[in-house]
């Protein structure tokens, strides 16, 4: 089981930023694609974005606002959120898999949740948007 380190979430206003922080300690992205995804209360957990190389998918419900990326030294994966919506309010939480176990970002993100343990799990951190 991968281990993870988030952080970056907190209380905002609606058409403020946030940005969400992951590492998988021990991995590099090199070794591990990232995903984030988002659990809104009442609501399934969905897959918002995910980073497998340099190839990113975005859901469409944050597409244009949100920005997956990468450090440097390919040790933290980012998630720049801006212009965030109170719809936007829930938990995010980081996962990862290993590079080659899906075939694509758009495939970790729609198929984690039914991919058994091919997907690792963070306890996630809290979003919470303000109208």
């Amino acid at each position: 089981q991968l281990q993870f380190v988030e952080s970056g979430g907190g209380l905002v206003q609606s058409g403020g930023s946030l940005r969400l922080s992951c590492q998988v300690p021990g991995f590099t992205l090199d070794d591990v694609d990232i995903g984030w995804f988002r659990q809104a209360p009442g609501k399934q957990r969905e897959g918002i974005s995910c980073l497998s190389d340099d190839i990113t998918y975005y859901s469409d419900s944050v597409k244009g606002r949100f920005t997956i990326s990468g450090d440097s030294a390919k040790i933290t994966a980012y998630l720049q959120m801006d212009d965030l919506k109170p719809e936007d309010t829930g938990l995010y939480i980081c996962a990862a898999a290993k590079v080659s176990e899906w075939y694509s970002p758009e495939a970790m993100c729609f198929l984690s949740e039914t991919g058994g343990s091919r997907t690792n799990w963070g306890r996630g951190t809290q979003v919470t948007v303000s109208s």
